[in-house]
């Protein structure tokens, strides 16, 4: 028997198994950009128009190191892509990851693979097939993402170019997922250090955009932006995340050949000999599986808050020329100054949070499908205790991040401005205004997951339409109506702006509400229903 034996049924099986989640991001992609190409193209009809405005972004290292350069400033393409060759190619990156890891690391946690190794199927046959699954992923976003680009009138060349780039980046990602899969034996941990990587580079290739240019060249979402979509296309570039892929594979290949099945090439560390006091309890379980994550999230969220506090305060020049307040209104921030960075930067990063407090809940019931859940509640832990532990993750974790973001941004701007004391609580509250909005969605997960847990997986897509709406629903012309269903809209712009103060109230009774009606729908339902 070939290792690759049963590699197609695999295959098709993973594909199944993706029917709904691949082609919703794959079409959210396409018209995400498809809309921001024919909304560019209104924002500046005149040629010294849109120069002018990508002369000012590219004269304000903040704005570069998030978003990237425009390397024509004389093309419509280019400036139409500014906030989405670097993110998007991130976005398809984590996409790939999640899909790696759910078809090889989830699989054999959840004992399913040693079940279909039971037949006709060789070693790398799960392997290959979530491979092959991550291959054809990243290839209907490029071939998609191009079509939209190309359908709203933008250059065939560069629209090619943009979708190669995501998809060749998704394709480095996908194949890191693969070597941390075989690495690590938990899911978690697997997708933790390839999304650990993935944000490595992205902070390199801001640093590098920004800066040492060099930088940007050892990071797979720095070649897809030197790619140059749209401004003189360097096709050789590609050639770097796919050379870079088949090496990444011929390495998980050969880990997979050296592990036993269910256990990973990194050794599991001892425990110790007796469970400490804190694992007589689930809350004591679930603070020791989750410390190091909740630790590192805080980490990365206080390295972020101390950069954008140092960046902040150089964008005060540019602000100063007329075109700069139309241009951080189109970027979606207020009127004025660094407070606009500021609001902005915190809004992205309370939209990161909210990944790290719906995961909290999507893990449980991972525990839940996995019958590891139906143990615990054989003994004297009732349901309500046992859901009490990732509720209390999900809004109080989701917390400490932007705590110390905006501890970290304030620290930063107020060494500079000599006021560090006023800067860390004004900054701090801005960053942890964030968290009505968090708790919302987070609720909507809790909610989900005791009414209709076989629909949780909806959350994630409810995520992707709150980022979309917010990013891009002004720049489209959404109605109104459209963006006030995203719970982040309702939050006030601080530092710059106190409005929407007054919903800040109603946004927590409506998180408290979905809380309570998830606990009160797990308390009713079957387990593993």
């Amino acid at each position: 028997m070939s290792t690759l034996t049963g590699t197609g049924v695999v295959f098709r099986l993973a594909l199944r198994r993706e029917r709904l989640r691949v082609p919703l991001w794959t079409l959210a992609c396409a018209a995400t950009t498809s809309g921001a190409a024919a909304a560019t193209a209104d924002l500046y009809p005149s040629q010294r128009e849109l120069t002018v405005f990508a002369e000012a972004v590219n004269a304000v290292p903040a704005l570069v190191a998030f978003y990237g350069r425009i390397y024509d400033p004389t093309s419509l393409g280019a400036a139409a892509v500014l906030k989405l060759t670097g993110l998007g190619a991130a976005l398809v990156a984590l996409l790939l990851i999640t899909t790696v890891v759910r078809h090889t690391r989830a699989e054999e946690e959840s004992d399913r693979l040693e079940l279909l190794g039971s037949g006709v199927l060789g070693r790398h046959a799960p392997l290959t097939a979530a491979l092959l699954t991550a291959t054809v992923t990243g290839l209907a976003v490029g071939i998609l993402t191009a079509g939209g680009l190309a359908a709203a009138g933008l250059p065939l060349a560069g629209s090619v170019a943009l979708g190669f780039g995501w998809m060749t980046a998704g394709w480095a990602f996908g194949a890191i997922a693969a070597v941390t899969a075989q690495l690590c034996r938990s899911t978690r941990l697997a997708t933790g250090i390839a999304g650990g990587a993935l944000g490595l580079a992205y902070l390199l290739r801001a640093i590098g955009d920004s800066g040492p240019e060099w930088l940007s060249w050892l990071s797979p979402i720095g070649w897809a932006q030197q790619i140059r979509p749209f401004a003189g296309e360097r096709w050789w570039v590609t050639a770097l995340p796919v050379a870079f892929a088949a090496v990444m594979v011929v390495v998980a290949a050969r880990l997979s050949d050296r592990r036993d099945l269910g256990a990973g090439v990194l050794a599991d560390r001892a425990g110790p000999a007796h469970a400490g006091r804190g694992l007589r309890s689930p809350a004591g379980l679930l603070w020791r599986l989750n410390r190091v994550g909740l630790l590192a999230w805080t980490a990365v969220y206080l390295v972020l808050g101390l950069v954008i506090g140092n960046l902040a305060n150089g964008i005060g020049k540019f602000l100063d020329n007329p075109r700069a307040e139309q241009l951080i209104l189109a970027l979606g921030g207020e009127k004025a100054l660094s407070d606009a960075f500021f609001a902005l930067e915190f809004g992205v990063a309370g939209i990161i949070a909210t990944v790290y407090a719906m995961s909290a809940l999507t893990h449980l019931r991972a525990e839940e499908e996995a019958l590891r859940i139906e143990p615990l509640l054989a003994t004297s832990t009732s349901r309500i205790r046992l859901l009490s532990g990732p509720l209390v993750l999900a809004t109080a974790g989701s917390a400490v991040p932007l705590l110390a973001a905006g501890m970290g941004a304030g620290l930063a701007s107020g060494l500079q401005t000599g006021n560090p004391g006023a800067e860390i609580g004004r900054l701090t509250a801005a960053s942890l205004v964030q968290l009505p909005a968090v708790w919302v969605l987070a609720g909507l997960a809790c909610a989900l997951f005791g009414l209709f847990p076989r629909a949780l997986g909806l959350v994630w897509v409810v995520l992707v339409a709150v980022v979309v709406v917010g990013e891009f629903g002004v720049l489209f012309g959404v109605p109104q109506v459209v963006l006030n269903l995203s719970p982040f809209t309702h939050l006030p712009s601080l530092p710059g702006s106190t409005d929407g103060m007054a919903s800040l109230p109603w946004l927590v009774l409506l998180a408290c509400a979905l809380l309570a009606a998830g606990v009160a729908g797990f308390r009713r339902r079957d387990i593993a229903a």
